[in-house]
């Protein structure tokens, strides 16, 4: 199995993006060519010999991190300037061979975590267009989510690097604050604001994130790595108790006790701790004087264009952000206080555990529950994410299943340079990956792909099965193919390897409609893979195509489906 080059991943996602049209994901999008050409040079250097530990990997940025040539706009054209230089974090993923397509939508000013405060336009969800992406950094989760990017770029304040990844069943790593330089970052609240990733997979999410931290002389906040030791052989993880999980989205409970089951089932004790003070805690970032911060960041900007509230800069944004203006210096030092009490008790309530387990969020609104009540609606997406930026801790979001067709998502959190730790025990959870061959509507460029890549799916190589199978087309909306093994007469049949996580692969297979089924498939190579299958009774009247080759070559020979 062959990789594809930088040149066809670039191909790929441009052709991407005209099949899901998205169009409220980007702010800026870089021309094709200039893509393209960046692709080839990044070939070239791989076939010399070069070592590009992320060679062809493509990016999206969200626009309040600077990338050089395009405008950063925060989410206002008013705004909006032109910077002469990469954000460290950027330039680092470049010099790994990693390729930026563009910039992505955004709660403006990274201020909010629905995705829905924007001039330029609400992101949909990936899943299901009526539902929000979560903010604020939407458009990267979308793009990431939808397998327009390998990664995304956003920040996290009060968690914008963790619920649009669990909204849109992706990974979010929020790194220790200071890990990753905030240099070439618009700030929401400079003490607080982290880089963070977005991938479909968890090793390369994590495997961003080391490539982009280390301190880089300019960023006075950033910090080097203080790793903390390994896990135990018995790991010890925290679950809030009963009361703190009340008011959740409908089977978000049920799924959550499933995710504990199943992290307890590899060998981790699970002790159940009233986070209580955490909670408090997270008030503070927007209820206390912390909102302060946002006011020092982009206050003066806003409060100079009163006159742009409504067409370029979103009401509520404004209404937070100039907010801050009346808070004084006693209450700021009365909550640092408060901040500094709470946090004890609760990193006390905590000691002797790893990390704490907990939803990443409270439920999934619709974009019009967002519209009717946008404060209220967005304080109900922070309430397990709001504390960790304010306490100094890391943490990373991953999926856990589908409920009610939606995704569901899990976060770890545990002490600041616990990065490692986390991803070591999130890794129990998606350790397991499944391949899959796929031979017709699931394939990149078919209307079911969306599926795979909904799931966590990653596109591996283009294989051919071996001679022994016989290739249907079925009567099906949309249609597909079906594949059977051939008593006689068989052919070899073209399709393509994905990779799924293992929970992924589970909640794919529980939704696939008869007549399709999951079964061992022979490739042309001798070795065998999970692949979809069709029942025969439904071949009555089907057409054989398999002297076609493929679903492919079978749409180009002028089917009309």
């Amino acid at each position: 199995m062959t990789r594809p080059s930088a040149v066809a991943r670039v191909a790929d996602a441009y052709e991407r993006i005209a099949a899901v049209d998205r169009p409220e994901i980007w702010i800026t999008l870089r021309d094709r060519d200039d893509v393209l050409a960046e692709a080839t040079e990044i070939d070239r250097r791989t076939a010399g010999g070069e070592r590009l530990p992320l060679a062809g990997a493509i990016a999206a940025v969200k626009d309040n991190i600077d990338v050089e040539g395009l405008p950063t706009t925060a989410g206002s054209m008013a705004y909006a300037y032109h910077p002469d230089a990469d954000a460290t974090a950027v330039a680092r993923l470049r010099a790994a061979g990693v390729i930026v397509l563009g910039k992505t939508n955004l709660d403006q000013f990274a201020t909010g975590l629905v995705g829905t405060r924007s001039p330029f336009g609400a992101v949909r969800n990936a899943w299901n267009p009526e539902r929000i992406s979560g903010g604020s950094s939407s458009g990267s989760a979308v793009a990431t989510a939808l397998g327009i990017v390998d990664i995304a770029l956003g920040t996290d304040t009060a968690g914008s690097g963790r619920v649009p990844a669990a909204l849109n069943g992706i990974v979010g790593v929020k790194p220790t604050f200071g890990l990753v330089p905030a240099t070439g970052v618009v700030p929401a609240c400079r003490s607080l604001d982290c880089v963070t990733v977005f991938a479909r997979d968890l090793a390369l999410a994590r495997r961003a994130a080391e490539l982009m931290s280390g301190q880089d002389g300019r960023d006075v906040l950033a910090r080097a790595d203080a790793p903390t030791p390994g896990l135990p052989a018995v790991p010890r993880v925290a679950i809030p108790t009963p009361e703190h999980l009340q008011g959740m989205a409908d089977g978000w409970v049920e799924a959550f006790r499933a995710t504990v089951d199943r992290l307890e089932a590899t060998g981790v004790e699970i002790v159940e701790v009233d986070i209580a003070p955490l909670l408090e805690a997270a008030q503070l970032l927007y209820g206390g004087a912390f909102v302060a911060e946002r006011t020092a960041a982009v206050g003066d900007f806003i409060a100079a264009h009163t006159d742009l509230i409504g067409p370029d800069i979103d009401p509520t944004v404004a209404a937070i952000v100039l907010a801050g203006a009346d808070v004084r210096a006693v209450d700021y030092v009365r909550d640092r206080e408060r901040l500094a009490a709470l946090g004890w008790e609760g990193m006390s309530r905590l000691e002797g555990t790893d990390a704490l387990l907990t939803p990443t969020t409270t439920w999934h609104p619709s974009i019009a529950e967002v519209a009717a009540d946008p404060v209220g609606a967005n304080s109900r997406m922070g309430r397990f994410t709001n504390f960790a930026n304010l306490l100094d801790r890391s943490a990373l979001a991953v999926p856990a299943g589908v409920v009610n067709g939606l995704p569901f998502g899990v976060m770890l959190t545990g002490p600041a340079f616990a990065d490692r730790r986390l991803a070591e025990l999130a890794g129990r959870l998606s350790a397991a990956e499944i391949d899959i061959l796929v031979v017709g509507a699931h394939l990149r460029d078919q209307p079911l792909n969306h599926q795979l890549v909904a799931v966590g799916g990653s596109f591996v190589a283009d294989v051919q099965t071996a001679s022994i199978y016989r290739l249907h087309a079925l009567a099906t909306t949309p249609a597909k193919p079906g594949l059977v093994r051939a008593a006689q007469d068989g052919t070899s049949i073209a399709g393509e390897v994905w990779r799924l996580p293992a929970a992924g692969f589970g909640a794919f297979v529980s939704s696939l409609p008869q007549p399709m089924a999951i079964g061992s498939v022979q490739l042309a190579d001798g070795s065998r893979v999970s692949g979809f299958l069709c029942e025969p009774a439904a071949l009555a009247g089907a057409a054989d195509i398999s002297d076609f080759g493929g679903w492919r070559a079978y749409l180009a020979g002028g089917a009309t489906v």
